[in-house]
């Protein structure tokens, strides 16, 4: 005798009907507001405006500091020259390179700052004043084209070509005195070795 479970269970459930008892869902209902919070709790909304209020008081910190600070750099309104032994500090008055972008003022700012470091680094020395000399005479007269590109920077106004030849003579005359420092560098060392080989 196979019985059919199926139909069992289905006779079964339609036998007995199980129904909640009246109000079961208010006494639901009731029992979980007692559970549960009736207001948010203010201590955790306050902290959490607080850590907001505390990251937005670092970081304006830190950023005052940083614009502030100048830590080794330019400062981007002041005028910067290059120093020229021959240098007469009759500069055209006008538009300069830096003065076109931001970008093209951290160029002229970086060639200028290391053409400054490396004269500065020079050290007069009578036995080799002929080479400084010479090397300085071509600076000077790369110094004279780079006022004669910047007066025309003025006159025609902003362009390729002339951006690209400040730029260019800039870094021809950093190049100038690197090579000018390797030279001094390579007679010291000469000097340093004939003066060793003379002691021994």
């Amino acid at each position: 005798m196979a019985r059919d479970l199926r139909k069992l269970f289905e006779k079964e459930r339609e036998e007995k009907r199980f129904e909640m008892k009246k109000g079961h869902e208010g006494r639901f209902f009731a029992k979980l507001e007692e559970e549960l919070p009736k207001d948010p709790p203010k201590r955790k909304v306050i902290s959490l405006w607080m850590q907001i209020a505390a990251s937005v008081v670092v970081a304006v910190g830190l950023s005052f500091y940083y614009f502030n600070s100048n830590g080794g750099t330019v400062d981007p309104d002041e005028k910067i020259t290059v120093v020229d032994r021959n240098n007469s500090g009759n500069e055209a008055q006008g538009i300069s390179l830096g003065d076109l972008s931001p970008d093209l003022k951290k160029i002229e700012t970086y060639y200028t700052t290391n053409i400054n470091l490396q004269l500065s680094e020079l050290a007069d020395d009578p036995g080799n004043k002929e080479l400084v000399d010479g090397y300085m005479d071509r600076l000077a007269e790369l110094n004279k084209e780079y006022q004669r590109l910047n007066q025309e920077l003025n006159d025609l106004g902003p362009n390729d070509q002339t951006i690209g030849a400040l730029i260019n003579n800039l870094q021809l005359r950093l190049q100038l005195l690197q090579k000018l420092k390797s030279k001094l560098n390579q007679l010291k060392s000469s000097k340093n070795e004939q003066e060793s080989s003379n002691i021994v």
